[in-house]
């Protein structure tokens, strides 16, 4: 698969890359100069750039800050210092041989300077909402995810790692997200190149990520701008001397959390009670023996499989090298990173692998040329969560690590065909009957060209390649859902393997005029014009291959080396429809007095997801600032108010999130054999198509305050915002059509919030420091319309069809709604007028709970009867819990004292519900036999009708008696039920890292030509305060939609881990 334009791209991409060559010019020799060069605290300062002034020859300063010149004309030279982050200085040579200079640190640094799409803008001067975090903050977390170490630093920001796996989804949420069925996905752009993820990204390759959340600021992007917008700005070569850093570090991590279970005794004792409950009582006798050898349990050894499983000590390995440096003329940064990661579940691993480049020259004063490339490599290994199409066996490693027995058990085979249908596998043989080999390759070329045509008029082209793919190759083995229920006519019951690929190509060409006319204008007038245009196309084809009837003996290796062994089932070839977008756009920003700002954005988007009749979307915003702090009647506040701005913006943005080819019905390429293509067939797709489809609008209100006190030691914002989406794009399902669903433009969300950041230098002397920041975001989801619809329901589907709809969709509600029964206890004896003819007969006026929960008798799950009509059944659910937290934020402490340097970083989630379906599985037998359960469920906690003679009793006294101390139901019962006793409290606080770490004085690393040298230590998910009975309460497991965020099935469990790292620079 090629795009049109490929070769062209590489065309011009190598072209910049043979320009991006020049030195320094060699100059006559008529003095030597000689000198040093420090900071205003007197360090000295290695890879200061010497320029003689109008003139491109210079030197650089060494490690100690020494430099050395030559000059033709020493009365009249006049030597300039450029060092990035410091003033420029320049010095009149005349008779001096020897210069010492010392360079104060710029106001304006590179940290006041924020990407906001396509250009950058002085912190002070924004007018929109835009949250920032720096490379050195990222780098801080030891973490392989840019997206995880983002955890906890940017307010309104929501960074939710779905479990523990190496590979997990981590969901970035900006303000909520206005979607109900589509991604909610912020767009991430990388050095001005959309991508679909920064996962791929080394954290130790960032300079800065800035986020833009309100429409003045995302309005820029247009159609892909409604769930905010995430620039990622990589480092970049810097004048100055060739600086070589190296970050390593090692990690070792273990299971953070367990759940208990019962013990051998309590579970051979309640398989005995179940056998009896269910009349099958050699259920019990054939597999653990008589009921008077039972004490004998109670001196065996359990198995624990959650340690078996996940209990192995991980370990990751991470480095990084970057080499970087330049002269005025041309500037390179190299960086090579490789992590390689043991993860804590046996048969594991996951690898990455990326490698950058990039250039930048100026062969005159008038162009700068510059040129990127970035390659990763990602390979995982073993069977993690992030499965790209989720299978119910994709569930099953923790799950049968917490419900098989604590001891073998007799008939209980790895053998599925001799087994007794327990329905049990052994967790170790399911690890490798489930296994998977992923692997993610990604290429990125941008190549640019800046040519100022008049002074302060600039034109820049860029061109970019990304290239994207990925293959995943899954094995089935014998003991998989999978493969025992598929039909027998397709080899039921023996191995299988589905092979995966993926192939997406995107090609991006921007045009951009730029216009500061600071020279047209009397001083106090600042205006700038931003025109550009912009054409980007997709290409993304797949293909999978599901091959089944290996062998029963094949495992994973096997079944790929060896596929000709197998029968060949289908082969699904779709290649979507080219996806284009052509854009137009333009900025004006304008300051009066530095104290009255204006900006304006409008972007026209004409995207190929759309029929003619409604391809161009248009999207507005405008935004004004007052710097209220320089006003006269605030001269009262001057001696501690640094700076105050008040800000309001207004404007649109839009979402067309959905896959290409809804406009026509669409067909896919089947065969109905694997090799040669043969016997081929044209299938229509399950989506029926929509051509009346239209863009999704976002208009946002936000109202924001920005404040610098006490001399710059207490900054901090505070923010309100408004975002209303319409028109909102939702797959909506089309039961008998013969399709599953259609895309529609139907229904209206809004999301209100709050946010506030503050920042606070408590201390900042030389030799010793203290500072806080910390953040907190309040967001609020209504679903004000459905269009034709007033609610609709959605299924989590963890249990198959034995809970059923678990969601409720409805206008006035919000997405994340928990749909099931309110839990009212057990039946108690007193519940029933008695035990007649072996059944029990409930009381008149005590609801029936028979139609959820099966057969009634005392000790059974009782449900409450919302409608009073005597019958609990489906009618009977009501609204029992909302995943959505009501704030999340965090906290960064920071302290250094004499080389020293702790970092403590918390972050939190405070008001939303956790679905707790693992407890549902973990405490019910439901029509399965020997289950473990946790130890909710132990002897003398759960209901039992168990007599010490071994016999059942249904005399009500002796329940009773019995009971009398116990608190939970039986868990014999027909089906699992979702109740609220499954919903939790998802509230946590989490010390996410902390961090010691040593910087080695200079003088002393210095003899060995070291620039920095700092060893650390640190912890990750150090500790973590919440009330959730589960592994962790940040979890949201059910992948295939977004109308079913948090529930707890089957997650891969947390590490905890401790990390060993260096940094050096030389």
């Amino acid at each position: 698969m090629k795009l049109n334009h490929l070769n062209k791209a590489f065309r011009l991409t190598s072209l910049l890359f043979v320009l991006l060559f020049s030195g320094y010019s060699l100059w006559g020799q008529s003095a030597t100069i000689r000198g040093n060069v420090k900071d205003s605290r007197g360090d000295d300062l290695p890879g200061v750039n010497v320029i003689i002034k109008g003139t491109t020859s210079g030197t650089t300063t060494d490690f100690d800050g020494n430099f050395q010149i030559q000059v033709q004309d020493a009365a009249q030279t006049v030597l300039v210092f450029r060092f990035i982050g410091f003033e420029e200085k320049e010095v009149l040579v005349g008779s001096q041989r020897n210069i010492n200079v010392v360079l104060e640190e710029s106001l304006t640094t590179l940290s006041e300077f924020v990407v906001i799409g396509y250009g950058s803008v002085q912190r002070r001067d924004i007018t929109g909402s835009v949250a920032s975090v720096s490379g050195e903050d990222i780098a801080a977390k030891p973490v392989s995810s840019v997206a995880e170490a983002l955890t906890g630093k940017l307010a309104g920001v929501q960074v939710l790692t779905t479990e523990g796996s190496p590979d997990a989804e981590v969901r970035i949420r900006v303000r909520g997200g206005g979607s109900i069925t589509g991604d909610n996905s912020p767009l991430f752009i990388v050095d001005g190149f959309p991508v679909e993820s920064i996962n791929d990204i080394s954290p130790a390759d960032i300079e800065s990520i800035d986020v833009l959340k309100d429409a003045s600021s995302t309005a820029i992007y247009g159609s892909r701008g409604a769930n905010g917008v995430i620039i990622v700005t990589t480092k970049r070569g810097l004048e100055g001397r060739m600086v070589v850093r190296l970050d390593s570090y090692a990690s070792f991590k273990q299971l953070a959390n367990k759940l208990d279970v019962l013990s051998p005794y309590d579970y051979v004792k309640f398989q005995y009670e179940r056998s009896l409950l269910a009349n099958q009582p050699a259920r019990y006798t054939d597999i653990f023996g008589n009921f008077q050898d039972m004490d004998l349990y109670q001196q065996v050894t359990p198995n624990d499989w959650q340690d078996l499983v996940f209990g192995r000590t991980g370990h990751t390995f991470n480095n990084n090298l970057s080499i970087a440096g330049g002269s005025d003329k041309t500037t390179y940064a190299f960086s090579y990173s490789n992590i390689n990661d043991r993860a804590i579940m046996q048969m594991s691993s996951f690898k990455r692998d990326n490698v950058s480049l990039s250039l930048s020259n100026k062969p005159n004063d008038k162009i700068t040329l510059d040129f990127s490339i970035r390659y990763a490599n990602t390979k995982i290994e073993g069977g993690g969560a992030n499965e790209q199409q989720e299978f119910s066996s994709a569930d099953s490693r923790l799950k049968f690590a917490m419900i098989y027995p604590v001891f073998p058990v007799t008939g209980l085979t790895d053998d599925v065909e001799t087994d007794q249908d327990f329905n049990l596998h052994n967790p170790l043989v399911s690890l490798a009957d489930n296994d998977r080999f992923q692997q993610r390759q990604v290429y990125n070329l941008n190549g640019s060209l800046t040519w100022e045509l008049l002074k302060n008029l600039r034109f820049k082209t860029e061109l970019g390649l990304e290239d994207h793919r990925y293959s995943n190759d899954r094995f089935y083995g014998r003991t998989t859902y999978y493969v025992k229920n598929r039909p027998a006519s397709e080899d039921q019951g023996l191995p299988a393997v589905i092979f995966t690929k993926t192939a997406r190509e995107t090609f991006r060409n921007t045009n951009t005029l730029a216009y500061d006319l600071k020279e047209l204008l009397p001083s106090n007038h600042k205006l700038n014009i931003l025109l550009g245009q912009e054409y980007i196309v997709r290409q993304q084809e797949s293909l999978e291959n599901i091959v089944h009837g290996f062998p029963a003996s094949f495992n994973f290796q096997d079944a790929t080396r060896l596929s000709a062994q197998a029968n060949a089932n289908s082969v699904d070839n779709y290649l979507f429809p080219d996806d284009n977008l052509l854009s137009f756009f333009g900025r004006v920003n304008y300051d009066f007095l530095s104290r009255y700002l204006f900006s304006a954005t409008f972007r026209a988007d004409g995207s190929s997801r759309f029929s003619e009749g409604n391809r161009w979307g248009y999207f507005p915003s405008a935004a004004v600032a007052w710097r209220i702090s320089d006003e006269s009647f605030m001269e009262f506040a001057k001696p501690w108010l640094d700076d105050m701005k008040i800000r309001l913006s207004y404007g649109t943005a839009g979402n067309n999130n959905i896959p290409s080819g809804q406009l026509l019905q669409t067909l896919e390429v089947r065969n109905t054999t694997w090799v040669n293509a043969f016997n081929s067939f044209w299938a229509a797709t399950k989506t029926m198509a929509n051509p009346d489809l239209k863009w999704e609008t976002t208009v946002t209100r936000n109202l924001g305050l920005d404040y610098t006190t006490l001399n710059g030691r207490l900054t901090g914002s505070f923010e309100a915002y408004i975002n209303n989406t319409e028109d909102l794009l939702i797959r909506f399902p089309i039961p008998g059509s013969g399709y599953d669903d259609q895309f529609r433009n139907m229904g209206e969300t809004e999301n209100r919030g709050f946010e506030a950041m503050v920042n606070w230098m408590a201390i900042d002397k030389p030799n010793f420091g203290f500072s806080i920041s910390g953040n907190i975001g309040f967001n609020k989801n209504t679903i004000k319309s459905l269009g034709l619809m007033e609610d609709f329901f959605a299924e989590s589907g963890w249990a198959s069809s034995e809970i059923g709809s678990d969601y409720w969709i409805a206008t006035g509600g919000s997405v994340g709604k928990m749909y099931g029964y309110i839990n009212a206890g057990r039946y108690e004896v007193s519940d029933f007028l008695g035990y007649i003819n072996g059944v029990w007969v409930l009381n008149e006026g005590v609801a029936n709970s028979q139609p959820v929960v099966g057969n009634i008798r005392p000790g059974s799950l009782k449900l409450v009867d919302q409608n009073s009509d005597g019958i609990v059944n489906i009618d009977d659910r009501v609204l029992i819990g909302d995943a959505n937290p009501k704030h999340t934020g965090g906290i960064t402490l920071n302290a250094r004292a004499y080389g020293f340097d702790l970092l403590a970083a918390f972050n939190w989630s405070y008001g939303n519900d956790i679905y707790n379906a693992n407890k549902i599985e973990y405490t019910s037998t439901s029509k399965y036999h020997s289950r473990n359960m946790i130890d909710l469920m132990r002897d003398g906690e759960r209901w039992t009708n168990l007599l010490p003679d071994g016999t059942i009793s249904n005399d009500p006294e002796q329940l009773a008696s019995m009971n009398a101390t116990t608190t939970m139901w039986s868990p014999h019962m027909a089906r699992f039920v979702f109740t609220d006793w499954a919903v939790e409290d998802g509230s946590f606080l989490r010390l996410n890292t902390l961090t010691l770490g040593y910087t080695l004085p200079r003088d002393l690393v210095s003899r060995a030509k070291i620039q920095s040298l700092r060893f650390y230590v640190s912890g990750y998910n150090v500790f973590l305060w919440t009330n959730y009975s589960g592994f962790d309460p940040e979890v949201s497991t059910r992948r295939r939609t977004p109308l079913t965020p948090g529930v707890d099935y089957s997650a891969y469990p947390r590490s905890r881990s401790i990390v060993f790292g260096m940094n050096l620079s030389f």
